[in-house]
């Protein structure tokens, strides 16, 4: 009985640091943007730049938030670009009601659905990591109404090996997600912060302020774990059978941008295959997958040439 009123303690204990963690990222990381409700959830958005340029649409990568594309990126294309940055569903301030919309075509579906509710028409998506999945799922499935495809190490196909970094979303069953959410997740994510951000930018260092202006701080609360985990193992499922509609169905123009030391997904297998689907390929000599916060500029200016690609009039939205 000792042993089980000590697992008992532990375990409340560990809800309620989670619960302050959660209050606590709330008030670190307050709501900025919009809520747009849609069917299956509502997407928190932002929405800047002249309402009559060219848009782009942006879309964060696993366990991110919007604030991965306000940390450097959108003030470079700001002044010329009508952007729309969104918390994907479940992530950030967004919101999906199952782990199963957690699949690129459902989250597609959804973001889809939201820019047609605005009336944004024809954008270009820039997709960073699964971001980049989604955004493709939204060019197979709305080809009318994707303009032109900005990757920025993109996920294109299945990952064959989990970095350690990921290793810990590895959950199958939702209900095991939500016990692991609501008691242990926050604290080990909290604990190893350095460990993760220092495989995720390799070999770059990573900002020092990197926790507090990226939104990250909402991925210690229950919510922020059982999307990301929700996100991790849909891919296993759904990659596969995406991947093999590029071929005949992939017909939006676009680039690859990817960083040659990239230690989360392998620039060959992920990016440069790319470029037998008609997206052209670039890469970063010496950078790693962060690259809207270690490389802002020259990502600004890879969006920029792809947005000529999809733009009506490359003179005026160029």
């Amino acid at each position: 009985m000792t042993v089980l009123y000590i697992v008992g303690a532990i375990l409340v204990a560990l809800m309620l640091w989670t619960q302050k963690m959660s209050r606590d990222a709330n008030h670190t990381v307050p709501q900025v943007g919009k809520l747009h409700v849609v069917k299956g959830g509502a997407i928190h958005y932002l929405d800047m730049g002249p309402k009559d340029a060219q848009t782009l649409v942006m879309i964060h990568g696993l366990a991110g938030t919007l604030q991965h594309f306000t940390y450097a990126l959108s003030d470079l294309l700001k002044d010329d670009y009508r952007l729309i940055i969104v918390d994907r569903p479940g992530c950030g301030y967004s919101e999906r009601d199952s782990d199963s919309d957690a699949a690129f075509a459902v989250q597609a579906r959804m973001i889809g659905e939201f820019l047609d509710d605005i009336g944004v028409e024809n954008p270009v998506l820039v997709g960073h990591s699964l971001g980049g999945a989604v955004s493709l799922a939204m060019a197979l499935d709305r080809p009318d109404k994707t303009a032109a495809l900005a990757l920025v190490a993109p996920l294109t196909h299945p990952v064959t090996v989990t970095a350690t970094t990921f290793k810990g979303l590895e959950v199958a069953s939702p209900k095991l997600r939500r016990v692991l959410g609501f008691t242990i997740a926050g604290p080990m994510t909290k604990l190893s912060t350095r460990i993760f951000l220092k495989e995720a930018f390799s070999p770059e260092p990573y900002p020092a302020d990197f926790f507090e202006r990226s939104g990250s701080a909402l991925g210690l609360r229950p919510r922020g774990y059982i999307a990301a985990s929700a996100d991790m193992m849909v891919e296993r499922e759904v990659s596969p059978s995406q991947n093999s509609r590029y071929a005949d169905e992939l017909r939006t123009p676009g680039g690859v941008l990817y960083g040659s030391g990239d230690a989360l997904l392998p620039a060959g297998e992920q990016g440069r295959v790319m470029s037998e689907f008609g997206l052209f390929y670039e890469e970063l000599e010496g950078r790693g997958h962060m690259l809207p916060f270690t490389a802002a500029a020259e990502t600004a200016d890879f969006i920029r040439r792809v947005a000529k690609m999809g733009a009506k009039d490359p003179v005026k939205n160029g």
